[in-house]
């Protein structure tokens, strides 16, 4: 199941997120917060102490915690829009690379410290479903 909190009055693509949870075998619920660049900047200070505004967080929950939830992505449709007009595609694509790449590291993935597994991955997905470019691919 998806949780979706959606702080904006954007229509979030439900069905696509459905379909990539189904694709990668993801059984464990998933949190979707969509929110402002304003409070990503909070969030992204109070648990990673770095005072700016993000695209995409994610808080896996520990495996050694019983529960249905995987963890929480949180999304800045600011950073949604502006990455849609910067690379020429629409929100909805934008939104989903976003979310695929914040899936990732709810699954484990780190692209900071792999061996390129990530990128890998993403870049598998972005081809399975059509999406313009990822963000490890244009970073």
């Amino acid at each position: 199941m998806v949780l979706i909190d959606n702080q904006t009055s954007w229509k979030v693509p439900k069905k696509r997120i459905k379909k990539i949870l189904k694709y990668l075998g993801v059984e464990k619920d998933i949190e979707v917060v969509i929110t402002t660049n304003r409070e990503i900047q909070r969030i992204n200070s109070q648990f990673r102490d770095i005072d700016k505004p993000t695209d995409v967080l994610s808080f896996p929950l520990s495996d050694e915690v019983e529960t249905p939830l995987l963890g929480t992505i949180v999304i800045s449709f600011d950073f949604v829009k502006d990455g849609a007009k910067r690379y020429g595609h629409r929100k909805k694509d934008e939104f989903i690379l976003l979310f695929i790449h914040g899936l990732l590291h709810l699954l484990g993935y780190d692209h900071e410290i792999d061996n390129g597994e990530m990128r890998e991955k993403e870049s598998e997905i972005v081809k399975r479903f059509g999406l313009p470019d990822s963000l490890i691919v244009r970073t």
